[in-house]
């Protein structure tokens, strides 16, 4: 009982959330109202998307833009192979042979989606786990660049800038509130792991890291390849609820939202990055009913439009300015309070409990 209660304890913060999205995912489904359902299933998205760049950007300090390649690497992997073999000839007429013969069930093309997501990840991303942070943030939003030209020009496989169609939907609430389950439990145990603890030791102080015999780079380099995964995952899931799409879904305003999310909530923590999505999504729900009420209503002159961005960059720049840390800046919730490590000693604190 007492090794029991101890689990508990000790997960106290992930069993919370684990409670309170299972809760949200039933009750919206009981609910029968097709556009909560429809903007729950997109919160848990992007809850696998906030948690998949928490895990590389909250434990590592580095300030990642391409994340959201990663997801449309996941969701074009995914989209070509489930698709129909007619599907595909009708949408991808020029389509190489090997895969316009293929189709696979949706988990193995989702679980292929996010390999492949890694695998890019681990080929170019090795590179950048060597430059300071201020480089690496800025090659990061280079290679974001890479991936979105690359999804807009390779027409063969992706239909070029256009919509690409035809996509099976086999996302549905529970599909999505699943997936979010089990990736939170996957940001609080990897915050946990070895490599966790070494890669905030990293973050922390580099230069004790490297004195205990941390590899930073091999480190930062396996926390960034599991990101995108997780990425590529939630790009999977994505494509196949929305069931058609552009490269242009994958660039600059999801990055922002996803960034937005992070941030508000907290980078450093899986609660914060959690709480983050939650808050992020009320608002920008909020704003855009305020939005179309008012367009709809006539009650202004003009019609109103970008309201919903504007006011989401104000508020972010708000919280960066009067809590920089975000909502939950250290300390799971609901967790047992942690003792106080100074930055310079955490290392040392690190290599002590990997060991």
């Amino acid at each position: 009982m007492n090794h029991l209660h101890g689990i508990v304890r000790s997960n106290r913060s992930m069993l919370l959330f684990l409670g309170l999205f299972a809760l949200i995912a039933v009750a919206t489904q009981l609910s029968g109202v097709p556009l909560m359902q429809r903007i729950v299933t997109v919160m848990m998205i992007n809850l696998i998307l906030v948690l998949g760049l928490q895990v590389f950007m909250g434990n590592s300090g580095f300030l990642s833009f391409v994340h959201i390649g990663f997801m449309g690497i996941g969701a074009y992997t995914s989209a070509l192979l489930a698709m129909p073999v007619r599907a595909k000839s009708a949408a991808l007429p020029t389509l190489y042979p090997f895969l316009a013969d293929i189709q696979l069930p949706f988990l193995p093309a989702v679980l292929l989606a996010a390999l492949v997501a890694a695998l890019v990840a681990a080929i170019f991303g090795y590179p950048l786990m060597r430059l300071s942070e201020s480089a690496a943030a800025i090659a990061s939003f280079a290679m974001l660049v890479i991936i979105h030209v690359v999804l807009s020009q390779w027409s063969a496989v992706t239909n070029g800038p256009r919509t690409l169609f035809g996509v099976l939907r086999y996302t549905d609430l529970m599909t999505a509130a699943m997936w979010a389950l089990v990736i939170i439990a996957v940001a609080y145990l990897f915050k946990r792991s070895t490599l966790g603890l070494k890669l905030r030791a990293s973050r922390d102080n580099i230069h004790a890291a490297y004195s205990l015999g941390i590899n930073v780079v091999v480190v930062r380099w396996i926390a960034f390849v599991i990101s995108a995964a997780i990425c590529g995952l939630a790009g999977a899931l994505w494509a196949h609820f929305i069931t058609s799409f552009a490269p242009g879904a994958f660039y600059l305003a999801q990055t922002f939202v996803v960034l937005t999310m992070l941030i508000v909530g907290g980078p450093r923590t899986v609660s914060g990055a959690v709480v983050g999505v939650l808050a992020v999504t009320a608002v920008h729900e909020g704003l855009r009913h305020v939005e179309n009420t008012l367009n709809t209503s006539g009650s202004l002159p003009f019609q109103v439009v970008g309201l919903t961005e504007v006011l989401l960059a104000a508020a972010l720049i708000v919280m960066l300015a009067v809590r920089p840390g975000g909502l939950i800046q250290s300390g799971e919730a609901g967790s047992p309070k942690a003792r106080t490590v100074p930055p310079q000693q955490s290392a040392h604190v690190a290599a002590e409990e990997a060991s």
